[in-house]
């Protein structure tokens, strides 16, 4: 058996009837071996070899989807880029997507909400319907976001990210590699563990175009009606929905449950 093949179940049972097993077991080595390794591109040189199928990675276009871009385009990893456009990003954002493709002569896939069903939320509830409540924000971000990543997720082996553990309190335990059930697929965060004093210096060491608004104060940068600057000593994550008080705030793309009882490999007490 190698490190990413799935254990055989001695009794059979209920084991043997999780057919999502094999892919708890590839998560879980997965997971292991690349706390071991040490830069990007050996973590992603070993995401492509242990996963069989399509890699789709998601980037926001913020600076850790950026450091992760220009890894894949550098080393001519096989991995499926996309952005998800919801209609209200940032001039700016707009910009790093234009000078991303320029710089490393790649296309990256861009995704858009249906167009019917922004035109009912909107009908519905207004056009910043979604500072009413949470459930209406929730609501447009489900429209906005969640829906256009399931469509550019369908098919797909793998799920990669740019999440990092520093980000938020509620992504203090991000593992490298999951299996999430909501999407039927193993999750993977090649730059879990990173700080941003790390993630800065690899991108000034590589030259890497970032957003112009994160010299600006803007360390995560989403939708322009739902994200302002932030004070130096705020939350990375401060900025996004501000006049919500709920603690560890998401748009629905990373809250779906994963692996339960899922421990990383080197968080484990």
């Amino acid at each position: 058996m190698t490190l990413f093949e799935a254990p055989a179940s001695a009794a059979g049972g209920l084991a043997a009837a999780d057919h999502s097993a094999p892919q708890h077991a590839l998560a879980a080595a997965l997971d292991h071996k690349l706390a071991g390794l040490t830069t990007l591109d050996e973590r992603l040189a070993a995401i492509r070899s242990a996963i069989e199928g399509t890699i789709a990675f998601s980037t926001s276009l913020g600076i850790e989807d950026q450091a992760i871009t220009h890894a894949i385009a550098s080393t001519g990893t096989a991995i499926d880029i996309f952005t998800l456009d919801t209609g209200r990003h940032f001039p700016e954002t707009l910009d790093t997507l234009f000078d991303t493709e320029g710089k490393y002569g790649i296309k990256i896939r861009v995704m858009f909400p249906d167009a019917a069903e922004v035109e009912d939320l909107v009908a519905n509830d207004g056009v910043y319907g979604f500072r009413y409540s949470v459930d209406a924000r929730k609501a447009c971000c489900e429209i906005r976001k969640v829906r256009p990543l399931n469509r550019a997720l369908k098919g797909a082996a793998a799920w990669l990210t740019g999440l990092r553990r520093e980000q938020s309190q509620g992504r203090s335990h991000v593992p490298f590699a999951s299996y999430d059930p909501a999407q039927n697929l193993i999750k993977l965060n090649p730059i879990a563990d990173w700080t941003l004093a790390q993630l800065e210096d690899y991108v000034a060491a590589n030259q890497i175009p970032i957003n112009a608004l994160h010299a600006k104060g803007f360390p995560s940068i989403g939708c322009q009606p739902c994200t302002r600057a932030i004070a130096p000593d705020e939350d990375i994550r401060a900025g996004r929905w501000w006049w919500e008080n709920e603690n560890g705030k998401e748009c629905g793309l990373h809250t779906q449950s994963e692996d339960p009882g899922f421990e990383p490999k080197d968080r484990a007490a």
